[in-house]
């Protein structure tokens, strides 16, 4: 015979699990909205605790990458997080983020907030083993400010001391490598730097041998084929 209980009626066994996912879900959360464990930033193993800098993030800053690896987006927003970084040049891509709820009546399904955010930043910094940084932000009063501060946006980075060890510009997107072209020979041509022997050492044989080295099975057919054209 079933128990009556706040989920219905449900067998003894499964009214335990739900109560015990509830649980994990409710200590979870506590956590969350207190502290939340550290996030690595590389890919690999860990790292000793004092080989490490720390960078501290409030809620209103999300880190989006670092050194071009992805960090995660942890399913709720203004959660303060801190971040290890590895010593070294770090190059921190962020974002600003602000809710402010709306003074108006709401449609229903309708948001019950605005969100004004920044565009992606970045910081180049030279973190040091053993340092805690953190973000030095403006602070808008309402909404209209922080709109009015989205055009300039720049954030500050200290450290312990806090003394400002950089600041944030635009986000720019990496410099992708040089795709090779192949011309209408068959040979490859690309603007990538090749070691080559100091001029006067290398003649047009010598040149012809170092690409045909470097060209694949198709390309090689290919030159054939035009030079007994």
């Amino acid at each position: 015979m079933h128990q009556r209980n706040s989920f219905g009626f449900l067998p003894n066994g499964v009214r335990g699990l739900v109560m015990v996912f509830l649980a994990v879900v409710v200590a979870t959360a506590a956590g969350c909205s207190s502290s939340f464990k550290r996030i690595q930033t590389w890919d690999g193993s860990a790292v000793d605790e004092s080989q490490l800098a720390i960078l501290r993030a409030p809620g209103q800053i999300e880190v989006i990458e670092v050194n071009g690896n992805e960090v995660g987006n942890y399913l709720m927003d203004d959660l303060a997080l801190d971040y290890e970084l590895l010593p070294g040049q770090n190059v921190v891509v962020f974002q600003y983020k602000t809710i402010w709820g709306k003074a108006t009546v709401v449609e229903r399904g309708e948001s019950k907030v605005n969100v004004v955010e920044s565009g992606r930043q970045q910081f180049v910094v030279d973190a040091r083993a053993g340092e805690e940084y953190r973000f030095s932000l403006p602070e808008p009063q309402n909404q209209r400010e922080a709109e009015a501060m989205m055009a300039n946006f720049r954030a500050q980075l200290v450290d312990r001391s806090g003394r400002v060890v950089a600041s944030s510009e635009a986000y720019r997107e990496p410099v992708a490598a040089p795709i090779p072209a192949v011309t209408a020979a068959g040979v490859v041509a690309t603007s990538l730097a090749v070691p080559v022997a100091p001029a006067g050492d290398l003649n047009a044989l010598d040149g012809l041998k170092v690409l045909w080295e470097r060209a694949n099975a198709d390309e090689k057919r290919e030159f054939l084929r035009w030079a007994f054209q």
